[in-house]
């Protein structure tokens, strides 16, 4: 194969999706194909898929669609579909996209190169979808898009059988890895430059029922915290049902694992949440959330919720709201229920009229937004550790500011220099990989600003840390062939939140 054929991957979906994209990076790379520039046309598009959401299906079969007539245009290119929607349609994609080269599926993300190549030999479709995992994904190579900042897996798979969520018969039962691996993992990542891991698994706090250990997930927080080099850990998502009080100590008690959780609730209905299959009621999900804030004050706490779940009534809408204003959400992610075809919610009686949910969104919405605004208007006058980051501020050009995260996860837009100008001394301006202090002088619903005295720079305190390093070495070669580490998953920068729910 030339080197001049030029990959792109496009991403549905959630935080696993993400990660698998990563691999598949790696997969590529070390297949001799070369990551295609903003703009450039790719000979290989693969688009790894996702199952959770109606749209997720229009979105692909729009965007096949577009590259029906470019495809036509240029001999040798071609498209690939996997993921969760390819693991459940199989075949379909191929029938009503006959342009498709390649289906793979979410167990066999090592196969892509090779199929892609019998697909150009054989000058027909290959479709290969298996029903198990064939390799724990970690074995496979990685192109990591951040410095700074990785996904580590600790499991893959689901156990749960939530009505609403096809996610299980997509992914397989839970997989654990051994801690060690992790451990290892983890360790190789921080010596690369990385200052910020996530711990990543469909039910990450379920994490050790494979080796049989109630506590393994615990111990493994723990045991990040004595990794000397590793400023941020985090986790996400886990299943109320399995969260247990040695995780909110360990959390409590490892300075380096950050004060955030993200919590899916789904709804605070009990007679919904048990049409939902889920193993826990309003009294423990709020048991939880208390019990979160004894132990960690200033925890930033987030939620997944579904809106017009089959049968939800007015009164069970209003046990929603209740939740949520008990809870007080830094931040929400609101979704309408989407009919899977496949799960058993689908089949249910008493679906919600479209115009009913519309309604109860906008109403839970409007909640939400008053409740993070007042959360945030809190940390006005307040000083935050920032780890800088890449790419998180639409307008930073504009305003002469960077972004960071919190060590809660918030969002701060930090003034960096003169605000008229941007201009600031190369000795003191951050890197993204650094970490700053500054002090909050704005709130708002979703992001926090800090700007400093009379237009001048808001960072208070610097510190220059060997992930800013890394990042400078890799943007001042971007120019050259990433490197792919071989058996080392890490993902980019990871979403702060998940763009769909994971599981949980």
């Amino acid at each position: 194969m030339s080197s001049s054929r030029k990959y792109e991957i496009v991403t549905y979906g959630c935080q696993m999706n993400v990660h698998d994209s990563e691999r598949l990076s790696g997969l590529m790379e070390s297949a001799g194909y070369e990551r295609a520039e903003n703009g450039e046309t790719a000979d290989v598009v693969v688009f790894n898929t996702c199952a959770v959401r109606e749209n997720a299906d229009n979105r692909l079969y729009g965007n096949l669609g577009h590259l029906a007539s470019v495809k036509a245009q240029r001999p040798g290119m071609q498209i690939a579909v996997g993921g969760c929607l390819a693991q459940k349609d199989r075949g379909e994609v191929v029938r009503r996209a006959p342009y498709v080269d390649v289906v793979f599926g979410t167990h066999n993300l090592a196969a892509l190169p090779v199929l892609l190549e019998r697909a150009r030999v054989q000058q027909e479709a290959q479709v290969e979808i298996a029903e198990a995992l064939e390799a724990f994904p970690s074995t496979l190579p990685t192109r990591r898009e951040s410095a700074y900042a990785a996904w580590v897996s600790v499991s893959v798979g689901c156990n749960n059988k939530c009505t609403f969520c096809i996610v299980p018969s997509l992914r397989g039962t839970e997989r654990d890895r051994r801690p060690g691996e992790i451990l290892a993992e983890v360790e190789a990542l921080v010596a690369e430059g990385v200052v910020e891991i996530t711990l990543l698994g469909q039910n990450v706090n379920s994490y050790g029922a494979e080796f049989g250990d109630r506590e393994a997930f615990s111990k493994l927080l723990r045991a990040c915290g004595q990794i000397e080099g590793l400023e941020r850990v985090r986790f996400t998502s886990p299943h109320p049902r399995d969260f247990t009080d040695d995780v909110i100590a360990a959390m409590a008690e490892t300075p380096n694992v950050m004060p955030s959780l993200h919590m899916p609730l789904q709804s605070g209905s009990d007679s919904v949440l048990r049409a939902m299959r889920r193993s826990y009621r309003q009294e423990r999900y709020l048991g939880i959330i208390e019990r979160v804030r004894k132990a960690i004050p200033h925890a930033a706490i987030t939620t997944d919720i579904i809106i017009g779940f089959p049968g939800e009534t007015e009164a069970d809408f209003e046990q929603t709201l209740h939740v949520v204003r008990e809870s007080r959400f830094a931040s929400a992610f609101t979704f309408q229920y989407s009919k899977r075809p496949g799960t058993p919610a689908a089949e249910m009686d008493g679906q919600v009229p479209k115009q009913v949910v519309q309604e109860r969104y906008e109403r839970l919405v409007a909640v939400q937004e008053e409740i993070s605004w007042a959360e945030n208007r809190k940390l006005v006058g307040t000083e935050v550790e920032l780890l800088v980051a890449e790419g998180e501020g639409r307008k930073d050009g504009a305003t002469h500011r960077m972004s960071g995260r919190a060590r809660d996860n918030r969002l701060v837009h930090f003034a960096v220099g003169d605000a008229a100008t941007g201009e600031a001394d190369d000795a003191q301006r951050p890197r993204p990989g650094d970490l700053v202090t500054a002090r909050i002088t704005y709130a708002a619903p979703h992001h926090l600003v800090a700007d400093g005295e009379n237009g001048g720079s808001a960072v208070r305190t610097l510190r220059r840390l060997r992930s800013g390093d890394a990042w400078e070495a890799r943007n001042a070669a971007k120019d050259t062939k990433p490197v792919v580490s071989l058996g080392m998953p890490a993902v980019g920068v990871p979403a702060p939140l998940p763009a769909a729910p994971v599981c949980g």
